[in-house]
């Protein structure tokens, strides 16, 4: 009776071990949710394996992969060298996005309003309180822009995109804070969780404004503005003015990838742009590789999903510099 209790145990060990090995859970950044989605489906369908991904934050990503509590964390945060050492993570970039100003003003079609630099530090800092502000109508002269409160729609979590949102405005006025849940100014502010929640706020919620990841955008069939970028151009935000952006990128596999990109030079730039990453616990070798073929994979068979959702996918060098990475890291 007992070797047949052992040989059952010992059965149910390798169907478990079976089941674990063709089963990955990730959670973090949303951001890039739409395009994990489309990946790990495709995935899930080549290959058999299932890979769980919860778009719940960066914040809670770099928080579950701290705690050992995922296989694989999210984050559009990148974290500095010094933090993945202290931590013992890995990280690698994943795919490039972009933030739109998405807005909901009776009249105003997709494209038709402009926000300069000065106008978007307005909103958000609350200098800016009515749509009819001088700050914004004197670059949109043919609109009728309503003399209506402004509410800002930004983030109730810890959140990469609000990391890299920060990380514009400060390059426009340094008196905001880089960082992943600021105190905002604004007069009317609402709050969202992810950036679902950011877009269900803005689209219910007449004359109101906030920064969504753009495939959220299309998704919901949202307006959003076009930004002014460093060289003083307007620029709508489409698939071609993120490609524009995103070659300015400077990341190397010795400084584990950390890069903020987000207002790069180049008069045909759209100036908010963001890499997304993945976090990886140093001391799961076996789940690592595991995790890596998933992300290889997409390297060579996601590129047409990302791009139709509105991602800019990674050149080929710098997926060649990831793989050597994992080559040296993971073993």
């Amino acid at each position: 009776m007992l070797k047949k209790i052992i040989s059952v145990a010992a059965v149910s060990a390798v169907v478990a071990t079976s089941i674990s090995a063709t089963e990955l859970n990730g959670r973090g950044a949303s951001f890039p949710g739409p395009v994990y989605k489309a990946w790990t489906s495709a995935y899930n369908k080549a290959t058999g394996v299932k890979v769980n991904y919860t778009p719940t934050g960066s914040g809670d990503g770099i928080k579950s992969i701290i705690k050992r509590s995922v296989d694989f964390a999210g984050s559009d945060k990148p974290l500095k060298p010094e933090k993945l050492a202290k931590e013992k993570l890995y990280m690698f970039p994943a795919v490039v996005g972009s933030i739109v100003l998405a807005y909901n003003i009776d009249g105003v079609k997709d494209g038709e309003l402009k926000l300069s630099r000065a106008a978007i530090a307005a909103i958000f800092s609350g200098k800016a309180t009515n749509w009819d502000d001088e700050i914004i109508a004197k670059d949109n002269k043919g609109l009728k822009l309503p003399h209506e409160p402004i509410t800002v729609a930004v983030r109730a979590d810890k959140s990469g995109t609000t990391f890299n949102f920060t990380y514009f405005l400060n390059k426009i006025d340094e008196s905001f804070k880089v960082s992943k849940k600021p105190e905002w100014t604004a007069k009317k502010v609402v709050a969202g969780k992810s950036n679902s929640g950011v877009t269900a706020n803005i689209k219910q919620i007449k004359n109101s404004i906030g920064y969504i990841e753009y495939s959220y955008k299309m998704s919901e069939n949202l307006p959003a503005a076009q930004v002014q970028n460093k060289e003083g151009k307007f620029i709508n935000p489409t698939v071609k003015s993120f490609q524009d952006a995103a070659k300015y990128a400077s990341w190397t596999k010795e400084n584990d990838f950390y890069a903020v990109i987000g207002d790069p030079k180049g008069a045909t730039s759209y100036p908010i742009v963001a890499a997304t990453f993945i976090l990886l616990p140093a001391e799961k070798a076996d789940t690592n590789k595991e995790v890596t073929k998933f992300f290889d994979w997409a390297y060579a068979n996601g590129d047409k999903a990302a791009a139709d959702l509105g991602y800019v996918p990674l050149p080929a060098s710098t997926k060649d510099e990831i793989k050597k990475y994992w080559a040296e890291k993971i073993k």
